[in-house]
């Protein structure tokens, strides 16, 4: 069914009349009679009669617009179609707004408890119509979550490799490489590779952005761990690391206050005092963003 044609049938009826439906629809009157005629054809059903002032259908007639049963039954189904193209417009019209929506951010654990924080705060305060829902998981975890489009964008520790992800440098992390404070490595300055490899290195799960980081310096320094030890969580490891558990490798937001505390302490690693690891926003490649996710980066870019 030809739409065009339904929504003149519609406007005609609602005006009660071709010519007042000509003016509404910015056409001619012959335009949409036209049309009208179309419509019934391709239909192979007879729509509208026109009736004069005593109410009977007459050919021609000028007064009115009567409807046939068939008529009636289209008109009724034209109303609702485009009832529901009006719900629509207003819809869109207030996501384009941000009168309401969704927003889902995927991000790695440290992304999420101690950088998105501060600025995804600002941003549901702005917006409290958005429904907002941050998703947590590892750098794997939340690659898959973007590609699936589970989520609309995604914040992790960890380097992607998939043509199918768009991976930006977000910013640059700090880590520390920490040992219990009251520990005889967490005593030394500067650690020997040997004195390092003989160490028990807590390290996160595969797919953890900061396993990866951990890897890669073993690699890097040719440190060779007598023993690891695997713990899901961050802030676990560096409680751990505390205790005497071992040493590890963490982003320094998350052991700032443990070595204030004197709990744990820095260890540099030759002639660096600190490490860094790159942080990537995801997105899904050829995705169209939507009005929230735009002004979140917005929020971000001004930040």
């Amino acid at each position: 069914m030809n739409l065009h044609l339904l929504r003149v049938f519609l406007t005609v009826v609602e005006q009660q009349g071709f010519s007042r439906a000509a003016e509404t629809l910015f056409v001619s009157q012959s335009a949409v009679s036209k049309a009208v005629r179309e419509l019934e054809s391709q239909l192979d059903l007879p729509l509208l009669e026109r009736t004069g002032s005593d109410g009977k259908a007459v050919r021609g007639g000028v007064h009115g617009i009567a409807l046939t049963d068939h008529g009636r039954a289209l008109f009724e189904h034209a109303r609702a179609i485009f009832a529901l193209e009006r719900i629509a417009i207003e819809d869109i019209r207030d996501r384009v707004e941000l009168r309401q929506g969704r927003l889902r951010i995927g991000a790695s654990t440290t992304v999420a408890a101690y950088w998105l924080p501060q600025q995804l705060g600002p941003f549901m305060r702005r917006h409290p119509q958005l429904a907002t829902e941050l998703i947590v998981g590892n750098t794997e975890q939340i690659s898959r979550a973007v590609i699936d489009c589970a989520v609309d964008i995604g914040y992790v520790e960890g380097s992607v490799d998939d043509p199918r992800i768009a991976a930006r440098h977000w910013r640059d992390e700090p880590l520390r490489l920490i040992a219990a404070a009251d520990s005889a490595l967490g005593a030394r300055r500067r650690p020997t590779i040997g004195e390092l490899s003989r160490q028990t290195w807590l390290l996160r799960e595969p797919g953890s952005g900061t396993r990866q980081v951990a890897q890669s310096l073993f690699a890097a320094r040719a440190i060779a761990p007598a023993r690891t030890v695997e713990i899901g969580s961050n802030e676990a490891i560096a409680r751990a690391v505390a205790a005497g558990a071992g040493i590890a490798l963490l982003p320094a937001t998350v052991v700032a206050d443990l070595i204030l505390m004197q709990r744990v302490r820095p260890i540099a690693l030759g002639d660096d005092e600190t490490l860094s690891r790159p942080l990537y926003r995801l997105e899904l490649a050829n995705r169209p963003r939507a009005p929230a996710l735009q002004a979140f980066l917005q929020e971000e870019r001004e930040a």
